[in-house]
């Protein structure tokens, strides 16, 4: 999408298509959109009637627009910030046009099979079939016919073209023989197009189901905000909101925008961003986003972030790409399909020519020509492949699951080797108290200790500070602070000099450590805790253990990936210690320990080298080189950081089970896929000798066609009711 760039600047710019009616029509304008000059690629959407093109500058754009309107579709640039059809709106009016075309068709299709059956075969009955095919044929399947003539005028073809010839085929003869006295063809050439017309309806039907992912995501936002304006809350329309307003936010209701809380205390539900289900605290300071729920408390929120900017519209842009982009199988259908439909024709002709020389019978040879001109619509082929990844990435979505491209799908199949990095991923990234080990009263050591540790940022100092908050205990503010070397710290509480640090750091100062305290330190680290000691009065008082704690389900997502024939790697900077008792708990056994943040790309690099096939997970920061090494890169983010390039796949929520979502997901997406292109390559490679060799009826072949598009589609809406 693109904001009015500068005319000299390269920009990647979506369009809508009008006009594409089959899988050869996509392919044609993909042809003529990469032939045009300062065009770098063109992607084509059949399925999402859409395109996304990488062109040297905006002001390319109209030429872009001329050369496609020359072969008779209209492209117009989807503009950030414009009002448009969603894709869903768009099917609906084609299922209400196609719904009407349907309904008239059949009031005059009805009755004349009617007198086809049951007529006496005379010249009032033929004429009176006439008169009742030719409004079908030619005003409820017009829409055929004017896209043929359309391709004609430029020398190509469409799935249209094969319809229009074989119904003007059927329809000519009939007329031919109203006068010649031989058996007429009407009630096949109503029945063709009723029954693609029918095919059409159902086909835009399901297409609508398979793209309202990006239509439901945004319906999901607030229409209104309730807005802080000269000391008088108003209601105004979402869009009117701009970054610094004050919105009043009640419980139960939904934030308008992304923001930061401005004034009061609730629990949200973000289960939308992040998949996850329990409401999390917001307080002043916290970030919230637009679309989540407010559940208890009153809370103001400045706006950060509106329209295209927000979180839900970003998720949005990501599935829309991912939707727009093409899987490499599918480059082998649009092959299959920009030359299917002259190559049909011929067999078409050569079908017609080979029952006349055979039995010399016209009605024999124009019927099964028109058999196999029916039966060979490609649109099937063109479907097959971004139906499903519309249904798989937007259902990725609505679980917590973004991918960036349709090659994931592929790329997934093949992963063998997951290797995750630790902090933030298979553990919470965040330091908890886990163990206080002192002979004085607990609650008088903590507040103390969390007293000093108050004046510091240190994780260790905040995870201290937390506790004893969660404890309701009373802090003082501590005096003369002082960092040491080693991650220590001195100062003053309540008067009582104290100093904090680990082990070495008490014995460099000279620190007599008891014993009993050396002991449960070095029992603590070799079950991989981060520990230190608190020392006043001379004398080390006791000794607090810290933890960043596995994830709940961490052990049960490895023990899911594992029976899915996925082998385990954990790589993390930490000691070897801390690293095998993690591993240890979730249930990995291979650890990389001790390996930098600019060295897990070479960590990753090793693996493959060995044949491996590596899916590497995340924070999609300081992992960003081993995202990009790595055959599949998994990012884990908030539910915002969907920006994060370095990944193929982001995962909304640090959750490791998206892992399994994401990996399952992904390969059901492929096998959906292979399963539709086998049917359609199935269909069309046995549809065509029935239909040459006389045993398919022309309108039983057009009811055929138009069902062989529908039933691909309605296989990848099965992708929906994955869980």
């Amino acid at each position: 999408m693109i904001e009015a760039p500068a005319r000299d600047e390269a920009v990647e710019v979506a369009f809508d298509i009008d006009g594409m009616t089959c899988a050869s029509c996509a392919v044609r304008i993909e042809r003529v959109l990469q032939r045009q000059d300062g065009v770098t690629s063109a992607v084509v959407n059949y399925a999402g009637q859409g395109a996304v093109v990488q062109v040297a500058s905006s002001g390319d754009v109209p030429a872009l627009e001329s050369a496609i309107e020359k072969l008779g579709y209209r492209l117009t640039p989807i503009v950030e910030g414009e009002a448009r059809e969603t894709p869903t709106e768009k099917y609906d009016a084609v299922v209400r046009f196609q719904q009407r075309n349907v309904a008239l068709a059949a009031v005059f299709t009805a009755p004349l099979l009617l007198v086809a059956w049951f007529g006496n075969g005379g010249t009032a009955a033929k004429v009176a079939m006439w008169a009742l095919a030719t409004p079908v044929v030619f005003v409820f399947g017009w829409q055929f016919h004017r896209v043929a003539l359309k391709r004609a005028r430029l020398f190509d073809t469409s799935m249209d073209t094969l319809v229009s010839m074989g119904t003007l085929a059927a329809y000519g003869y009939s007329v031919w023989a109203v006068f010649a006295e031989e058996k007429v063809f009407f009630e096949t050439a109503a029945l063709i197009v009723s029954f693609i017309l029918l095919g059409r309806f159902f086909e835009a039907r399901a297409k609508g189901s398979a793209s309202q992912a990006i239509s439901r995501l945004l319906e999901l936002g607030a229409k209104q905000a309730r807005v802080v304006r000269n000391g008088v809350e108003t209601m105004i329309p979402i869009e009117s909101v701009r970054p610094g307003d004050i919105m009043v936010v009640n419980p139960g209701e939904k934030i308008p925008t992304d923001g930061v809380v401005h004034a009061g205390r609730s629990s949200v539900d973000e289960s939308l961003l992040t998949g996850e289900a329990a409401p999390v605290d917001r307080g002043p300071g916290d970030v919230v986003y637009g679309a989540t729920v407010n559940h208890e408390g009153r809370i103001a929120v400045e706006a950060r972030a509106v329209g295209a900017d927000t979180a839900l519209a970003r998720i949005a842009h990501v599935v829309e790409a991912a939707q727009a982009s093409k899987a490499p199988v599918q480059r082998l259908a649009d092959k299959v399909s920009s030359v299917f439909v002259p190559v049909v024709i011929v067999i078409a002709f050569i079908t017609g020519a080979f029952w006349l020389a055979i039995n010399g019978e016209v009605e024999t040879a124009l019927r099964n020509a028109v058999a196999v001109l029916i039966i060979a619509c490609p649109c099937a082929l063109g479907l097959a492949t971004p139906t499903a990844i519309m249904v798989g990435s937007g259902r990725g979505a609505e679980l917590g699951v973004m991918f960036q491209s349709a090659e994931v799908f592929e790329r997934t199949r093949d992963i063998d080797t997951v290797a995750f990095d630790k902090t933030g991923t298979i553990t919470t990234g965040r330091m908890t108290v886990d163990v206080i080990e002192t002979a004085a009263d607990h609650d008088s050591f903590l507040r103390d200790v969390a007293s000093l540790e108050s004046a510091s940022g240190h994780p260790v100092a905040r995870a201290v500070t937390l506790a004893a908050e969660e404890m309701d205990l009373t802090l003082t503010a501590p005096t003369e602070v002082e960092n040491l070397p080693g991650g220590g710290l001195r100062g003053a509480v309540n008067g009582k000099a104290m100093v904090v640090g680990n082990l070495e750091l008490m014995d460099s100062l000279g620190v007599e450590t008891p014993d009993r305290v050396r002991a449960w330190v070095a029992d603590i680290e070799m079950k991989g805790r981060t520990s230190f000691i608190a020392v006043w009065g001379g004398e080390a008082r006791g000794a607090i253990a810290l933890v960043d704690a596995p994830r709940p389900n961490a052990a049960i997502v490895m023990s899911e990936l594992r029976a899915m024939g996925v082998d385990l790697v954990m790589v993390t900077g930490d000691n070897a210690v801390t690293a095998e008792s993690v591993a240890r708990e979730v249930g990995i056994r291979r650890v990389m320990y001790q390996v930098k943040p600019e060295a897990k790309a070479t960590a990753v690099s090793r693996l493959q080298e060995g044949g491996e096939v590596v899916a590497f997970v995340g924070d999609g920061v300081n992992d960003a080189p081993a995202l990009t090494q790595a055959d599949l890169g998994m990012a884990v983010g908030s539910g915002t950081d969907i920006a994060i390039e370095a990944g193929h796949v982001v995962l909304m929520s640090g959750q490791p089970g998206l892992v399994v979502t994401a990996i399952r997901l992904a390969r059901r997406t492929h096998r959906t896929i292979n399963q539709n292109l086998f049917w359609a390559f199935f269909y069309n490679a046995a549809a065509i000798p029935l239909a040459a060799s006389g045993r398919l009826d022309p309108s039983i072949a057009a009811l055929a066609m138009a069902f062989s598009s529908v039933s691909v589609v309605a296989n990848s809406l099965r992708l929906r009711r994955f869980s």
